[in-house]
């Protein structure tokens, strides 16, 4: 069907005959048509998307009549597929597929051996990692998206607002301005509340010498971005403005060494080490990084019990944070694309401390 499934036959041809994709996010991938409801199989033959009546029109004219087919009678198809085509062994996401399903599989296709281990879902990993052109600019623009509403709540912020009305303009500027949908739960928090890293926005009002910091994303044709920035409202304290800055330097310090071959511990310990070295290692407990494309959080992870490397075509974040419980925390978040060379910076918002 697509570049894409070529690949990945070439890497399950060595334990497997074909493969079915249950999961939204990697059929989606391989497909580029959004549903609830479908799966993917895939073949040295043939690529078959089984979706039910509500997508069929809609995916066919996505991906191509010829490789639609509805979902009614998935098993009794899928069933003269593997007989026609002598295919034996299966290979399932073991990383998505429910016990219960799995038992389901087995008791509708009796003749079939599973193939359960992560070697599907390992080859798709690996696929996922490194971004084409194309997904790159489709990141890209959620990210345009994503500034764009930066730019704009820096205009709404103000001591009459409250979390919650921050973070559902900044939902309806992204949504109104060519987002297909948010990322995850937009995350406005502010004063002692923005020490809790994914902390919910509530009914608190923003008050004068709040830090608020703002982790937001949009989705466009099914690629994310993420951004995070903290700012002040009113005049921060010494301390705040030595916290801020000790991130600014410790993001700043990651984002210098990533390139090509740069392991993801090393790339985390940049920042971390800035951190640790100000004082401040016990208040930074999570990874610096994570990929970024169909899903939110994709490889590869960049933290201190990562054991992969970076490469080419990576789109990770960079998001060292402090967080003083009781106080207030920072976080700035980039996403980065990952070259030979270095890296480019796909964020392009102000990090100095901005201050309402």
């Amino acid at each position: 069907m697509t570049e894409k499934t070529k690949i990945l036959n070439e890497k399950i041809s060595s334990f497997c005959d074909a493969a079915l994709i249950f999961s939204e996010a990697n059929r989606r991938y391989f497909t580029d048509f959004p549903s609830s409801d479908g799966v993917l199989f895939v073949s040295e033959k043939e690529t078959i998307f089984f979706t039910d009546s509500r997508y069929t029109e809609a995916a066919a004219q996505t991906i191509g009549a010829q490789f639609v087919k509805d979902s009614y009678n998935l098993y009794d198809t899928l069933n003269e597929i593997f007989n026609l085509n002598g295919i034996k062994k299966v290979a399932v996401e073991n990383s998505y597929v429910s016990l219960a399903f799995f038992e389901t599989l087995k008791e509708k296709l009796p003749d079939t051996e599973f193939e359960t281990s992560a070697a599907l879902c390992c080859a798709i990993d690996e696929m996922r990692e490194i971004k084409t052109s194309s997904e790159v600019s489709k990141i890209v623009k959620a990210q345009q998206i994503a500034e764009a509403a930066f730019n704009h709540i820096l205009g709404f912020i103000s001591t009459d607002k409250t979390e919650k009305e921050v973070a559902l303009e900044l939902d309806y500027f992204m949504l109104k301005n060519g987002a297909d949908a948010l990322s995850f739960e937009t995350i406005a928090v502010s004063g002692e509340n923005s020490s809790k890293p994914h902390g919910v926005p509530g009914n608190k009002k923003i008050q004068s010498g709040d830090f608020v910091t703002l982790d937001f994303g949009a989705t466009v044709d099914g690629y994310h971005s993420d951004m995070t920035r903290t700012v002040c409202v009113g005049k921060p304290t010494k301390k705040q403005r030595e916290v801020y800055n000790t991130v600014l330097d410790a993001q700043k310090k990651c984002l210098s060494v990533l390139k090509e071959g740069v392991s993801c511990f090393d790339a985390d310990k940049a920042a971390r080490d800035v951190i640790v070295s100000a004082g401040y290692g016990d208040n930074f407990g999570h990874g610096t990084g994570h990929g970024v494309g169909v899903e939110i959080h994709e490889f590869p992870s960049v933290s201190p019990k990562s054991k992969s490397t970076l490469k080419e075509g990576n789109v990770v974040t960079v998001e060292p944070g402090i967080y003083l419980p009781g106080l207030f925390g920072v976080r700035i978040e980039d996403m980065a694309l990952i070259t030979k060379d270095g890296h480019k910076n796909l964020t392009c918002s102000p990090k100095e401390l901005i201050i309402l």
